[in-house]
This record gives structure tokens, sequence and C-alpha cells, in this order.
């Protein structure tokens, strides 16, 4: 018989899970939904002195129970945990590996050994607020922090993960029944042996919260090591079409998801050094001749056959990408593509490296982008007064501060399959770094926009609210250009070197001269 153990996220008691529970036990399964301390009553019922080895020992006592109840029958445990509840479902499957036949990632996290659950906290405003409060009352002990983490109002629940889905009626009962987060559960480091990395795992992804498959393999494509145990054949994925509580908003689908995660089932992500290289390896679309490059630092000059100051394309990167990824972008077939084409056409192409590796980096991606845009406008080969700025995938939100100021010498912004609003589990609501926001102040400026047909569809959601937010300002066809690659997927250049891509690459890249040369 299959035991499922369902561990539950922040602010919540085992109430969450009744649907999904029910409809686990009604296929046969037994069923246990932890009351972790502290969580199971209301607003200002929960306990102090609680932290994430109470929470470890709450999952521990229920493994051990079944395990005193089995006698000679075999079951087999599956832990599930969701958002925070994966760091003591980690935890004590760590402690009980022999017991554990699968840990299940609810739309969670991937903790390691010594991080904390405030390092995924997806709000990166209350993280820092969180960190400096736990700094001015001094270090966490073995005691754990005194104090709690009041519950979110009801409509602040978008700031732990995306609602998408859920009912009225369920989000309300969410609300009513929400209890305050001892912050020594969040605040306290999880410590691992590794002795649970041999148990079979599970990933569940809720693609209304910002996350799928094609996000996992590609960020494993990127070749980061700490990603490479999720080719394992033990580990499986699935994705469920809703936003970050699929307990509340598909308990039917949930269950049927568990139930088959707990049979072995799921899609498996390709190794990065499978015999194919990875998509943002592959040659680019156009067959382009070799021109000179010049490296400074972490930019690259592509220098046209031309003789005075010339316009210059500036090319973006995406990202988050792994810091330990090489190549590293500006050696990337794509980019180089790109920079090339536009020194065939008569401008200068730059590359460069920026430092974004996780979502908390694009203030520093930023200033990266800036300062290699100054450097290359110092050049005296540049026209400083013609540049324009190309961005791509995650670098679409790079693309904020420039639309919401443009410079009189940005003649052109251009974005190819960009991400143009903070995805839902990013925590980035309240940032600077929102284009759907800052295009209400790009006024006359250019932007062309290339669009993939085959996008991933939480990326797509952020191109229809850029679209939406700039047809309400008045962004037309006047300064606003859309190119559609209708059978193109994200990275089209390297994925699909159709007629069809190579013709959009083609126009998308003379706009911006046009607009550079006017």
């Amino acid at each position: 018989m299959t035991v499922f153990i369902l561990v539950s996220g922040v602010f919540t008691g085992a109430h969450v899970w009744e649907d999904a529970a029910a409809r686990l036990a009604a296929a046969g399964a037994e069923v246990h939904a932890v009351a972790l301390s502290g969580l199971g009553k209301p607003r200002g019922a929960a306990g102090l002195g609680i932290d994430l080895e109470t929470h470890i020992a709450d999952v521990l006592a229920v493994i051990d129970s079944v395990g005193a109840a089995a006698g000679r029958e075999s079951r087999e445990i599956v832990l599930v945990g969701h958002d925070y509840g994966i760091h003591p479902v980690l935890g004590a499957a760590d402690r009980r590996a022999e017991r554990i036949t699968r840990i299940v990632y609810l739309d969670a996290g991937m903790p390691q050994d010594g991080a904390p659950a405030l390092a995924a906290v997806p709000d990166q405003s209350l993280r820092e607020q969180l960190a400096e409060r736990a700094g001015a009352g001094g270090p966490v002990g073995a005691e754990g922090a005194v104090g709690e983490l009041p519950p979110p109002a009801r409509d602040e629940w978008p700031r732990w993960g995306s609602t998408a889905g859920v009912p009225d009626a369920a989000l309300d009962r969410l609300t009513a029944l929400a209890a305050p987060q001892p912050l020594g559960t969040l605040l306290q480091p999880l410590r691992l042996t590794g002795a649970a990395a041999a148990v079979p795992t599970t990933g569940v992804l809720c693609t209304g919260n910002g996350a799928s498959i094609e996000m996992v393999q590609m960020w494993v494509g990127f070749g980061d090591p700490a990603l490479q145990a999720l080719t394992d054949p033990r580990v499986t994925f699935f994705e469920l079409p809703t936003g970050h509580w699929p307990m509340l908003s598909c308990p039917a689908e949930l269950a049927e998801v568990l139930l088959r995660a707990a049979a072995g089932e799921g899609h498996r992500l390709e190794p990065a050094d499978a015999a194919e290289p990875s998509a943002h390896l592959r040659p680019f679309l156009l067959d382009l001749p070799e021109l000179p490059r010049e490296r400074t630092g972490n930019v690259d000059l592509y220098l046209p056959d031309a003789e005075g100051p010339r316009p210059a394309v500036v090319f973006v990167h995406g990202g988050p990408l792994p810091a330990g990824a090489r190549p590293t972008p500006r050696d990337w077939p794509t980019l180089m593509g790109y920079a090339r084409y536009a020194a065939g056409q008569g401008v200068v192409g730059v590359t460069l490296d920026h430092r974004l590796h996780d979502v908390a980096d694009y203030e520093r991606a930023a200033a990266d982008v800036a300062a290699a845009v100054g450097m290359v406008r110092a050049d005296p080969r540049v026209d400083a007064d013609r540049v324009a700025l190309w961005f791509f995938s995650g670098g679409g939100l790079l693309t904020a501060d420039w639309l919401g100021a443009p410079p009189a010498w940005l003649r052109c912004l251009a974005a190819t399959y960009p991400v143009l609003a903070p995805l839902p589990n990013w925590g980035l609501a309240g940032s600077r770094f929102h284009p759907a926001d800052a295009v209400a102040d790009a006024g006359a400026l250019p932007i062309v926009l290339t669009r993939a047909g085959l996008e991933m569809p939480e990326i797509a959601a952020t191109v229809e609210e850029f679209m939406a937010a700039a047809k309400n300002c008045g962004a037309d066809g006047a300064n606003l250009e859309v190119v559609d690659v209708p059978n193109g997927h994200h990275g089209f250049e390297s994925l699909d070197p159709t007629d069809e891509s190579r013709e959009a690459v083609h126009r998308a890249m003379r706009s911006v001269l046009a607009h550079l040369t006017a």
C-alpha cells in the first residue's frame, strides 16, 4: 500500500489537503496530512520558540507512526512537500531515508544543506526585511528564534505564490484559517547529511506560478553541475496548469499526479552532455562571415568595415543563468550571430556578459549593462548619439530602466522572446524591473518586439501584458512593431532554422537599423 504524508507550506495546516487527500484515499492510498506545530490554529494562536527542527520532528513522528502500525504489511511512503513544506520533508527524509520510497516537490524549491527556508521566500523585499529582523534579534541558535510572521490578508497571498485557479470560497477559507508562521522555521538552516540523495524524487510544477518542465530543461542545458542530478532516471516531473495552490485549485488533478508519481511515472529530463548540443549552443540560423572581434573585460565589439564613427547595437542576453555556465553568453552562437549580422550591415555589434545568475541579481545585471553601454558610447569608433539596445529572454526585464527614462541617444529598443513582466514566483512584483509598467513612460521610443508563436505560456503571458499596457498608453504601430514567428519556439534562432525564422530575424534587424540611421 502507498502511504502519502502531506506537508503544507507557510501559514497553513492540514486543512488545505482535505479534497486531495479524500481523492487519494478513494484510490486506495493511506493518507496523513501533517499538522505542523504552531500552524494548526488561526491568527494569534501559533506557538513561540518553534523552529524548523520542530517541524522536522512533526514529520518524523508521522513516519514512525506508519512504521509502528505497518506490522508485516509492506508500505511505500511518499513524502509530499508543498512550498515551505519541502524543508521539513527533506529534513525528515534525511533521517529516515531507508523508509521513504519517493519525495515529491510540489511547486517547491530545491533547498540545500545549510540553507534556511527564508532563502526560498519569493518576495525579495519581505526576505530582506525578515533577514534584517533576524539580525537585529541576534543569531538563530539551537532553540530557534522567538517571534512570528503574521499571515497575509486575503489580497496579499500572491506575495507567496500565484492564486490562479483558487475559487473565491477556498481563498476565503485559506485566509480565515491561516496562522502566524514561527520565524524560527524560516530562519533556522536546513541540515542534511546527504542520506536522502538516493531516494527517487518527483517535481510537480505549477505553470501558473511561473515554472515549467521546458524551463527546467533549459536550465539543465546551461550546464550547471548542481542541476545535473535532475537528469537521473529516478527523477520525474509533472506540470499542472494552475497557480501555486493546486490542492485548492485542482485537487482531483493533483491527486492523479501524486498517484502517478508514486508509481514512478512522469517526464524525465535530458542530460546536458547528450549527443545533441543544448539548444543555446546550436548554430545560428544565418550563414554569416567571420568578422573582427575585440574583447575588453566583459564586452565584445564586432566592428564593421566602414569609416568614421558608426551606430551600435548592444545585444543583452537573458537569464537568470548559472554562474558556472560555460561558454558564457557572449560566446553563444545566437548572440555572436546577431552581432556579426549587425556588423555586416555597417554598424558596431556589441555583446556582453552580465551577472544575472538569480532573480535577486537584476540590479547588478542592470548596472553591468549600463556600464557596458557607457563604455561603448565612449569608444571613438561608435556614434554615441545612435545606439540601439536589443534584449533577449529573461533580459527583457532589464528594458524597464530604458523604457521608463529613454535617453536621446537611444534610437531603438528591441526585444526577442522576452520576459516583459516578472513571473509570479520571482518575487519582483514591486521592483523597478517591470517593463509592462515602464512602457507608459517610453514616449516615442521605437520598440521592435519579436514574438515566438510557440513560446512558453508563462512567458507569453508577460508579453501580452506588455502589449496591452503599450496599447493603453498609445504605443501603436507608430512606435511598437511586432515581428511574429508563428511556428517558432523560445530560442527559435537555433531551435527552428526555418525560412519563417530567418525572415523574422531579417525583418527585426532591418527595423532596428532603420531607426538607427533615420
